[in-house]
């Protein structure tokens, strides 16, 4: 993940992807929560769970696959 961000402070979108996929969904994962403790949304939490489901399912995906 840190090489990752890395990559992705030197404009290297692609290769920032490829290291790490899910590190855009951890960003928002991070914004959605850091929002909604700030301006407490209705539906904060929620969303807030969603992007987690989605983050975690990206990771695990992402892990599966560099296994094989």
């Amino acid at each position: 993940m840190q090489r990752s961000f890395v990559e992705l402070l030197r404009g290297n979108i692609y290769a920032s992807l490829s290291l790490y996929p899910a590190l855009p969904f951890v960003f928002l994962t991070l914004f959605l929560t850091a929002a909604h403790l700030v301006f407490k949304f209705k539906h904060g939490a929620a969303a807030i769970k969603y992007s987690f489901i989605v983050t975690t399912s990206i990771v695990m995906v992402s892990y599966i696959i560099r296994l094989l």
